[in-house]
C-alpha cells in the first residue's frame, strides 16, 4: 500500500486558495465598476443605496481576495512548492487597484452623506435631534477618513512593487481624492455653527426674534443677525440694548434652527419661572420710561376710539393674515364670535395684528391693527419699541391678557407676563413647551366646547385684580 505524501494535499490547498483569491479579485472589480457606472443615476430614489452597497462588497471582495492570496503565498512558502508567485502578484494588484478606487468613492459618497446630514441635523426641532444628527455626521466622517486611509496604503503598495505604472498613478490619483473628500467632510464639522439666526427679512416670522433672543438671555445662546436687510440695524440695536453683545458672532452657514429656541426658553421658565421673567422684562423693555412717542400714540389711539378714558378692561384680539400657512389665518367668523364674547364677559377687545378686512370694525372694538407700521414703531428701537406698545396699554389702559390664533406676534408680551391664550385647530408640539412653564400661557385646541374654555379664561382675567 502506498502512503500519499504532503505535497499533493498542499498544492491543491495552494490550488483552491489560488482561485478562491482570482474569483474574489474578479467579482470586486466587477462591482465597483457596477458602481462607478451610477454615478450619473444617484439622485433618482435608490440608486444612491445601490451604489454603497457595491462599494461595500467591492470593499469586501477585495479584502477577501488580499487575504486569499496571502493564505497561498504562505501555503506555498511553508511546503516548498514553486511557481504561483506572478500570479499571487497579479491578484494583488488587482485588489489594491480596485481598494484604491473603491475607497475613493466611498470618501466621496461620505463626504456627500455628512452634508446632507448635518443640514437636516442644523433644522432639527430640538437640541438632542440636532446633537444627534450631528454624531451621526462624525460618524459618518471618520469613515471616510478610514477610507482615505486605506485608499493611500492599496496607492503605496502599488506604486512600490506594480511593474504597470499606469495602474499606480490611477490609484494614487484616487487615493487623493479620498484624502480631498475626507478632508472636505472633516471641515463639514469643524465649521458646525451653533449660532441661531436673528431674522430680518420679510419671508420669516417678526415675533421669532423674541424666541432667539430670550434664548440668548437665558441660555446664553449665540446669535447671529442676517445681514443686508432692512431689518438687521433695528435687530443688532435690540440686541445690543438687551445686553446681548456678548452672544453676538458674525453670520456665517449651518446655524441651528430657530425653532430649538423655544424648548431653550421653556427649560428657563420651568427651573425658574418668576426669575425668567424679570429677566426678560429687564432685558427687552430697559429700566427708562416708555417715551412719549409710543405713551402718546396709544393713548391717543384710545381718545378716538372712546375708550381713551375707560376703567373696563382690555383684551388683545390678535389677527393673523400671512402666506406661510394660511390655514391658521384667522377667519371673519371666528373673530366676531371672539369679539361678542370678550364684550359679554365686561372687556374691551383690542383688535392688532394685521388688518382687518371685515369692512366696519365691530362697535365697542378699538382699531389697532397694523400699529407696528406706524412710523413711531419703525424707527432704530422699532423691536423695543413694539413691545412697550403693549407695556403702555397693560400699565396706563387695563389690558389684562391677549387671545387669538397661534401668531409669533404674541409671543414676545407673553414671556414678558401678558396672560395668554392661542387657538390651534392640533396640540402645537413647539409652542406647547410654554404650557405650564411660562406663566399665564395657555393653549386652546379647537375641539367641542372650545369656546367656553375662552369665555372661562376672560372671566378669570376680568374677575384678576
Amino acid at each position: 500500500m502506498t502512503t500519499e505524501g504532503p505535497e499533493p494535499l498542499c498544492l491543491a490547498a495552494a490550488v483552491a486558495e489560488a482561485l478562491a483569491a482570482q474569483h474574489l479579485e474578479r467579482d470586486a472589480a466587477g462591482c465597483l465598476d457596477a458602481a462607478l457606472a451610477l454615478a450619473t443615476t444617484l439622485h433618482t430614489p435608490g440608486q444612491r443605496e445601490r451604489h454603497r452597497r457595491l462599494l461595500e462588497r467591492a470593499i469586501e471582495q477585495a479584502d477577501g481576495a488580499l487575504a486569499a492570496a496571502a493564505q497561498e503565498r504562505a501555503a506555498l512558502r511553508d511546503h516548498e512548492l514553486a511557481g504561483g508567485s506572478e500570479r499571487i502578484a497579479a491578484t494583488r494588484r488587482g485588489a489594491h487597484s480596485t481598494l484604491a478606487r473603491a475607497h475613493a468613492a466611498r470618501a466621496e459618497d461620505a463626504l456627500h452623506g455628512a452634508g446632507q446630514l448635518s443640514l437636516s441635523a442644523q433644522r432639527a426641532p430640538t437640541r438632542e435631534a440636532c446633537d444627534d444628527g450631528w454624531r451621526r455626521a462624525e460618524a459618518i466622517v471618520t469613515g471616510a477618513e478610514a477610507s482615505a486611509r486605506a485608499a493611500a496604503i492599496s496607492a503605496t503598495e502599488l506604486e512600490a512593487g506594480s511593474p504597470r505604472p499606469r495602474v499606480a498613478r490611477a490609484a494614487r490619483a484616487a487615493a487623493h481624492r479620498a484624502e480631498a473628500a475626507a478632508g472636505a467632510a472633516r471641515r463639514i464639522i469643524e465649521e458646525r455653527n451653533h449660532a441661531y439666526t436673528f431674522h430680518t427679512d420679510n419671508g420669516f416670522s417678526f415675533g421669532e426674534g423674541w424666541y432667539v433672543a430670550a434664548a440668548g438671555a437665558l441660555a446664553g445662546a449665540a446669535i447671529q443677525i442676517e445681514p443686508g436687510k432692512a431689518g438687521t440695524p433695528q435687530a443688532e440695536a435690540f440686541l445690543r440694548d438687551a445686553g446681548l453683545s456678548d452672544h453676538l458672532q458674525a453670520y456665517r452657514s449651518r446655524p441651528r434652527a430657530v425653532k430649538q429656541t423655544t424648548e431653550i426658553v421653556a427649560r428657563a421658565f420651568k427651573a425658574e419661572p418668576s426669575s425668567a421673567q424679570r429677566r426678560l422684562r429687564a432685558a427687552f423693555l430697559g429700566d427708562v420710561p416708555i417715551p412719549a412717542s409710543v405713551t402718546g400714540w396709544v393713548d391717543r389711539r384710545l381718545a378716538e376710539a372712546r375708550a381713551g378714558r375707560s376703567p373696563r378692561k382690555k383684551v388683545l384680539l390678535w389677527i393673523r393674515e400671512g402666506s406661510h400657512h394660511p390655514h391658521r389665518n384667522t377667519t371673519l367668523a371666528e373673530l366676531l364670535e371672539l369679539t361678542e364674547l370678550v364684550q359679554r364677559t365686561g372687556l374691551v377687545p383690542v383688535l392688532t395684528g394685521d388688518a382687518f378686512r371685515g369692512g366696519q370694525v365691530p362697535e365697542g372694538a378699538v382699531d389697532m391693527t397694523l400699529f407696528w407700521k406706524d412710523p413711531t414703531f419703525r424707527q432704530l428701537d422699532m423691536r423695543r419699541a413694539q413691545l412697550q406698545f403693549f407695556e403702555h396699554l397693560r400699565r396706563a389702559h387695563g389690558l389684562v391678557g391677549q387671545l387669538g390664533v397661534t401668531t409669533a406676534g404674541m409671543d414676545g408680551p407673553a414671556l414678558l407676563g401678558l396672560p395668554t391664550m392661542y387657538l390651534t385647530d392640533a396640540p402645537n408640539v413647539r409652542m406647547g413647551e410654554w404650557v405650564g412653564a411660562v406663566p399665564g400661557y395657555k393653549e386652546v385646541v379647537r375641539e367641542g366646547g372650545y369656546l367656553e374654555r375662552v369665555r372661562r379664561g376672560l372671566s378669570a382675567w376680568a374677575a384678576a385684580s
